[in-house]
């Protein structure tokens, strides 16, 4: 009666022979190479790395090995270039005997990750050995009685290549009685047979001496020859016949010494000396058949003991020879049975003797198991022990591998003890078993990874400081200390940058924040290293990079480069009023240190003195004439051009022009009779603003200009007084300024200066020039394009 754990086991084994039949035809990958046999050792085969589509360190990395059935070594891997050579030279004949094809099987074993690929080595046949006769002669004893065309077999020359580099043609030397006929066996070898072609006569020739010459197939053919010796004998009618052509016979691997196999029978029909039947085996070969017959009764038996691993099947010949001469044959075919005489084999292909804690499912061991029987003798089941964290998982063909099957604790048992058991399905069972130990170690091997590999923040300008800007985060699968995590900023490559005083981190749950307040027109990004540490030992560590990113505010408003607003003198403008529509007076450029569209300027006429006169281009400030100057026209206008940007809310900035309407250079500007009444009128804003100006900050310095033009009229003599000005009566008399070379302009020029004197407002009333006269509008483009020679002429 079985136990509980038996039928537990054995339900066991039966689940795995299961598998094993299910898998056993599957197989990742089959490689086939082929070369000739004789090769000489080191020779190149073929480059695994290149057919397995792997680079060359690969294999090393991956632990490329080579399994052979019974750890022959057959071939070798050359792992710093992936070729793979022969170890050592290679006979067919030895390895495959008549078997052909001649197929070499190996496997190829990667052990990291686990995968295993079916290859073959194919050795083809080169005709290395030379047809061969056992019996150096063959006597043949003919009746001179016989028939022409009477057939007389003859024994078969051995060549150990196969196909065509094995006998394929036998002939005989030139003679006048015999000829040679070759016929092919049913096992396809070939044999030759005596045909006579002339009737025999003892008296004239009683014994003929013939050459037999075996040729095979190859290039260049190879030969071997015996001495077929014929007697001419006496008349013997009948020669011996089998009961059967062919007995058919099967004999177990097992069977002992001496024992019989089967017993053949011949008759012959002659009487006396002539009907007497001696048995014996055609070929002769001692050395290969392990059988013998008596000669007398027939009967052959084992001298010696079968393997059918080794070979299957026999075909012995019998020939029966009477007293004289006359002989029969037959085929005996003898089958070998395979009884279960052999254990499974297992071999370890690799092996891992510790195993970290908390690993998911792990390869242990690999290993194959093998069983040279046949039929249900070869057929194997592998099993463990039940209650252990393992399990045996068929991979490729007669491959598997022994797999955790959960994550194993160490705390819990440190050390466990397996035995592999390979049992075959013969009668009688027999079985093969393997211990392996297997160590678990405690070791801290998982850092802390990080949820994201990089990092974006947005953070808007003008940030209240310790902001929270985000967080990182990474975690740790190990367990304790091995899985708390801290968090550090990394020192940056670039020392410049103050990292500690822009952001801080959280050590324990990896918020970040901004120490201070950010601006955009300062600092528009920066990037650093986050660290994660465990508390391991050692401990590990992995980094993440954080880029920050700063968004811009509309906290800047546009500012006018030109025309400046903070000059001690307001620009005036110079239009000639013969100017055309659109001509150009001035440009206002505007810059604005925000991004994007806050810095998307646009220009507005804000107020003026006489709408309609001046226009503004929107997208670039240029200020232009709208339509024909007239006389009505104030000859001072005052403009308020309004830049802003595109921000939300926008930010704007205003920008004042002096626009001085004149009629030429080479005429002084004197205001007409109503303008002296309306000088009398309250002033405009404008008018007030300019007065002020030029009272508060240039009466000082007019009166060193007139001192200056007074020293250099004195010193001109009277060269200057047939230009002066007309000046009305009241007004103070004329004096010329001389510009030479003090600015920028390409010329020299002298103007003469008429001053009012009724107004007190000690402004400029005409500017003419003395010497050269140039066309008005170069003139005004000249002061207008050049700063320097602007302010020359303003302040001078």
């Amino acid at each position: 009666m079985e136990t509980a754990p038996a039928k537990t086991l054995q339900k066991r084994q039966v689940l795995f022979l299961a598998i094993l039949f299910l898998l056993w035809e599957a197989g990742s990958e089959e490689i086939r190479y082929s070369m000739p046999e004789e090769t000489e050792s080191g020779s190149f085969v073929a480059n695994l790395a290149k057919d397995l589509g792997l680079r060359v360190g690969e294999l090393a990395t991956r632990g490329t090995r080579i399994h052979y059935k019974g750890n022959k070594q057959l071939l070798q891997l050359d792992i710093t270039t992936g070729n793979l050579l022969l170890y050592e030279k290679l006979d067919r004949e030895v390895l495959c005997r008549a078997t052909d094809p001649c197929i070499l099987h190996f496997q190829l074993l990667l052990e990291n990750p686990v995968q295993i690929i079916q290859a073959d080595l194919q050795l083809t046949d080169i005709n290395d050995h030379s047809p061969e006769f056992l019996e150096r002669e063959m006597l043949l004893k003919i009746p001179e009685s016989v028939q022409t065309g009477t057939v007389f077999p003859l024994k078969i020359a051995q060549d150990f290549d196969i196909g065509s580099n094995t006998v394929q043609n036998y002939t005989i030397s030139p003679n006048s009685h015999f000829h040679v006929v070759t016929h092919h066996r049913g096992d396809g070898k070939k044999y030759p047979e005596l045909v006579l072609d002339k009737a025999l006569d003892r008296e004239q020739q009683p014994e003929l001496s013939l050459t037999l010459t075996a040729l095979d197939g190859g290039a260049p053919p190879r030969s071997g020859a015996t001495t077929v010796r014929i007697e001419v004998v006496d008349i013997n009618d009948n020669a011996p016949e089998f009961l059967q052509s062919v007995y058919e016979v099967q004999i177990p691997e097992n069977s002992p010494l001496n024992s019989l196999v089967v017993a053949v029978s011949a008759r012959d029909l002659d009487a006396e000396t002539y009907g007497k039947v001696a048995y014996a085996l055609f070929q002769g070969d001692e050395v290969t058949q392990p059988f013998v017959i008596d000669e007398t009764t027939g009967e052959i038996s084992l001298k010696r003991a079968l393997d059918f691993e080794a070979t299957r099947f026999y075909n012995v010949e019998i020939a029966a020879t009477d007293g004289g001469g006359l002989s029969g044959k037959c085929t005996v075919a003898i089958e070998v049975v395979d009884v279960n005489d052999n254990a499974p084999e297992l071999t370890m292909s690799r092996l891992i003797s510790s195993i970290p804690e908390n690993s998911p499912e792990t390869v242990v061991a690999v290993f194959s198991v093998s069983d040279p029987d046949s039929g249900e003798n070869g057929k194997m089941v592998s099993s463990i022990h039940n209650g252990l964290p393992f399990f045996l998982k068929p991979t490729f063909k007669n491959f598997y591998t022994l797999v955790t099957e959960r994550p194993l604790d160490r705390e819990e048992r440190a050390e466990y003890n397996i035995t592999i058991t390979v049992t075959d399905m013969g009668t009688p069972r027999l079985k093969t078993e393997h211990n392996i130990t297997v160590l678990v170690s405690d070791v801290n091997d998982n850092a802390p990874a990080f949820t994201q590999t990089s990092y974006t923040l947005w953070v808007r300008e003008n940030n209240s400081p310790a902001l929270h800007i985000g967080s990182v985060s990474a975690t740790d699968s190990d367990a304790g200390a091995n899985a708390q995590v801290t968090y550090s900023l990394l020192p940056l490559p670039d020392p410049l940058l103050p990292l500690a005083s822009l952001v801080s981190i959280n050590p324990d749950n990896g918020h970040l924040f901004a120490l201070t307040s950010l601006d955009y027109e300062a600092l528009r990004a920066f990037e650093f290293r986050v660290g994660a540490t465990d508390r391991g030992s050692p401990a590990l560590s992995s980094q993440a990079l954080v880029r920050v990113l700063v968004a811009d505010a509309n906290d800047n408003a546009p500012f006018v480069l030109y025309p400046l607003q903070n000059a001690s003198a307001p620009c005036t403008e110079l239009v000639p009023r013969a100017a055309e529509p659109g001509y150009l007076v001035t440009k206002v450029v505007a810059v604005d240190g925000d991004a994007g569209q806050n810095a998307w300027l646009s220009y507005q006429l804000l107020k003026a003195t006489e709408p309609g006169l001046f226009g503004v281009w929107a997208h670039n400030g240029e200020v232009r004439t709208a339509r024909l100057l007239s006389e009505r026209d104030a000859p001072k206008q005052r403009l308020v051009v309004l830049v802003k940007d595109n921000g939300e809310p926008p930010l704007s900035a205003s920008v004042t022009l002096h626009v001085l309407l004149v009629d030429g250079f080479s005429q002084p500007y004197l205001p007409p009779p109503e303008a002296e009444a309306a000088a009398a009128a309250p002033a405009d804003p404008l008018t007030v603003y300019l007065v002020v100006a030029l009272a508060s900050v240039s009466s000082l310095f007019l009166f060193s200009v007139l001192v200056f033009v007074a020293v250099r009229l004195c010193r001109r003599g009277g060269a200057g007084s047939a230009g002066r000005c007309p000046v009305p009566e009241g007004h103070f008399p004329g004096h010329l300024v001389d510009v030479s070379g003090t600015g920028t302009l390409s010329q020299s020029y002298q103007y003469e200066v008429c001053l009012t004197g009724g107004t007190g407002t000690g402004e400029f009333k005409c500017l003419k020039p003395i010497l050269p006269t140039f066309p008005l509008q170069d003139t005004v483009r000249e002061i207008k394009e050049n700063p320097t020679v602007r302010n020359s002429f303003l302040f001078n």
